[in-house]
């Protein structure tokens, strides 16, 4: 694991055989805001999400799947509705995890055992770049810089884990505050 620096949130270790799909298993809350550096156009997307286990088939991993699902509101320039997407997580003997999109191309690798993983996807000319980080066991954060001819944006999400029993008021009490990175 990667040494912290002054200010810095200190990444968590993860617990013995606490692999990816172990920690994100479950329903979570999804706080991301987004900022186009083209337009100057900025929003935010406030929902939940799951991460269920799949049913075992031929084409699952023998490492186990999930299926992660996304629904909630997008206020986005002049834009304001729903908004939802669907994922998969297969996972590996290693721990790690390789996630696609619902349509199977490839997305990325994403290992969180250490608390911290660093991935790329690229898209066309295109470069996305992701940061996933565990600030706890009930909470990670996910930041990607894209940027190429196409695309120029940057998003950072929050996921909180639910807590079912506070009742369903709870899901858009999360705030946040995001800082712009500065740009070079």
């Amino acid at each position: 694991m990667r040494e912290t620096t002054a200010g810095e949130t200190p990444l968590v270790e993860a617990t013995a055989g606490d692999d990816t799909l172990a920690f994100l298993a479950g329903d979570w809350n999804v706080l991301r805001w987004i900022s186009d550096h083209r337009t100057g156009t900025d929003g935010e997307f406030r929902g939940t999400a799951s991460f269920r286990r799949r049913p075992a088939d031929d084409a699952s991993s023998d490492h186990g799947t999930l299926e992660y699902t996304e629904h909630g509101d997008l206020a986005f320039g002049s834009h304001q509705g729903p908004a939802f997407r669907s994922l998969i997580y297969s996972g590996r003997a290693d721990g790690a995890a390789d996630v696609w999109f619902a349509d199977g191309r490839p997305f990325f690798r994403l290992d969180l055992r250490t608390g911290h993983c660093e991935a790329e996807h690229p898209c066309k000319a295109d470069q996305y770049l992701v940061t996933v980080t565990r600030q706890g066991q009930d909470c990670f954060t996910e930041r990607w810089q894209v940027a190429g001819p196409e695309k120029d944006y940057e998003m950072t999400a929050t996921y909180t884990r639910r807590d079912d029993a506070a009742g369903p008021e709870k899901d858009y009490e999360m705030t946040a505050t995001y800082t712009r990175a500065a740009r070079t």
